[in-house]
Parts: structure tokens; sequence; C-alpha cells
């Protein structure tokens, strides 16, 4: 049997015995779709390194119990101990932040949360991760550049401080000062991004931490601006825009791959009798969007709107144009 069944097997042995209180061999075998023989040797190994659980007999019959208040150490913190285990071994997903300036941050919270377990808990927990893992974003830093500038954003949207800033525009290629209102910083697409509400357009803007170039955090105070959008809701990637109706016919050959992901909240899948599938999002025309489709290069056709398809048929005689000169 694979190791990483065993593993999930014992996890949720480990929380059925925590939410059901007690439980006999019999019931455990049940949940578990296992032996009892098979249970009994897994709950000899949690107990081997570590875990409280032990066994009580009611009314003639045996049950087995974890214990509740499992470790003193654990009430200064106020975690369950499933909580506890979670965050323990979901740091796997955590290390997607390394981008970002809290990585010591991340690795020391971490460190307090281990000390509360024993060695033969934490080497259980740690074969965890290994049956759910993240990729970090190819783009994404080991370490971020921009700690101070984070850091003073974060305090000025705290105290709701204007900033002055100076930053670089990939659209117009050159340097502008904006005096913003910072309201949030977003980790995305492996980046970190400043949401901030610029009084001169009157409107939330989208900045790249990476492209700022210089910022100081004034004294002057903002009233802050509510907005109940999620953030990046209409897009595909890391924009804002007014969302549309996008219709897109997908080849039989792709189908299949397009139906099993969720690209977005607002998506429908419809079969045609040919094989095709046709896909509707209500998203915003953006450069992610744009992107996305290219992607599938001809196995894709946008139906609506027709100013995407004239778009995407343009870059597509770019794109051949170019190979062709070559």
């Amino acid at each position: 049997m694979p190791r990483n069944a065993e593993v999930i097997r014992q996890w949720t042995l480990l929380r059925e015995l925590e939410s059901s209180r007690r439980l006999t061999i019999d019931e455990m075998a049940e949940k578990t779709g296992v032996t009892t023989r098979t249970i009994r040797r897994d709950l000899e190994a949690l107990q081997f390194v570590g875990f409280p659980i032990y066994d009580e007999v009611y009314d003639g019959k045996k049950y087995w119990l974890l214990e509740q208040k499992a470790f003193k150490r654990l009430d200064a913190t106020g975690f369950t101990f499933a909580e506890l285990s979670a965050l323990y071994f979901s740091r796997t997903l955590v290390e997607c932040l390394a981008a970002t300036p809290f990585q010591e941050d991340v690795r020391s919270a971490f460190d307090r949360l281990a000390a509360a377990l024993t060695p033969g808990m934490r080497t259980f927990l740690d074969r965890l991760p290994l049956v759910i893992q993240a990729k970090r974003d190819a783009g994404a830093q080991a370490v971020s550049p921009k700690t101070k500038e984070i850091a003073q954003l974060l305090d000025a949207t705290l105290q709701h401080r204007r900033v002055v800033m100076r930053y670089h525009s990939f659209s117009s290629e050159r340097e502008k000062a904006y005096t913003i209102e910072p309201s949030r910083l977003v980790f995305a697409q492996g980046a970190l991004y400043l949401m901030a509400y610029v009084p001169e357009y009157a409107e939330v803007r989208t900045f790249a931490v990476d492209r700022i170039k210089s910022l100081s955090v004034t004294e002057e105070r903002f009233e802050p601006v509510e907005s109940d959008e999620t953030v990046f809701a209409h897009s595909l990637g890391v924009h804002h825009g007014t969302p549309e109706p996008v219709e897109i016919v997908f080849e039989p050959r792709i189908a299949p791959y397009v139906r099993e992901r969720m690209w977005h909240s607002s998506q429908t899948v419809r079969d045609e009798p040919d094989g095709r599938i046709r896909v509707t999002l209500h998203v915003s025309n953006d450069f992610a969007l744009r992107s996305w489709i290219l992607g599938f290069g001809a196995l894709a056709k946008v139906l609506t709107p027709p100013e995407l398809a004239e778009e995407i048929a343009a870059e597509t005689e770019k794109t051949t144009a170019r190979y062709r000169s070559q």
C-alpha cells in the first residue's frame, strides 16, 4: 500500500477521534474502509509517535479517545489540536509567499508551532505535505528587493495616510509621480500588487510593487474608499475592468482539458453536437484574457464580442507574418 494512503488514513483517524469524542475499532474500520487489524496498527503507530490516544471501557465495550487538551503548551496558543496540525503541515502551501518580505516571519511562526509537538508527531506531520503541494510561480523571486517599501505601504494602509510615489508604467514606458491612498497589498501570480485609490483619476488602480521607484508616506490622512469588489474579480489575471460576456468555442481535441478546469467563477460550458464545447465567461477584455485565448492557438475561436475576435485575429496574423519573414 502506498505510504501516502497510510498517512491520509491515519490523519482521518485523528480527525474522527477528535470530532466523535470516542470510537470503537469496528467503527473506525468502517469509516476508513480497512480491516480492524489495520486500525489497530494505525493506533499503535500514532501512539508511538506521541499522539495522546487512549482506550476506555464503557458498558463492557472498548472505545478509543483522543485527549481533548492534548498539550499544555497549546493552551497558550489558543489552537485546537486539529488547527495546530493543519497549520503545521500546510507550510508547503504557504511557501508560495516566499517572494514576499514575510518569508522569515512565516518560517518563525511554523517553528513556534512545531515546538508544541513531540519529535515523533512532527515526523508524522512532515509526511502529510507529500500528498499535497503547491508549485511556486516561475516568476516569483526568492527574496523581495522591496522590503522597506512594503513595510511603508502596510503602515500607510493601516494608518490611512496618503503616499507620494514614483512609479514606472509599462504601458507608457515612463516614470510618473502619483499621490495615492493605499487600500491593500495583494500577492498574485508570483508578485505583489498594490491596490490604491488615485484622487487624480477618482478610481482605484493597481500597481506592481516591483515597479515602484520611490515613495514617501505623508502625514495627510484620508477616508478609505469602500469597495465590495473581490480583488481582480473580473479578470483572469491581475487587472481591473468592466466585465462583459465572452463566448469561445473549443475544438474537440482540447475540449476535455478546458472542461475540467475552472478558469473563472462565471464560466458556463455547453456541448456542441460535433464534440466541440462553447465556453461563456463574464470577464473584462484585458491582456490576461487575450493571452489565455492565444495560448490555445487554432484550437480556440472567439465568437463574441466581435471586437475581441478581431483583436485575436490581428495578433495571430502578426505572429504568422513574423515567422514567414524569417
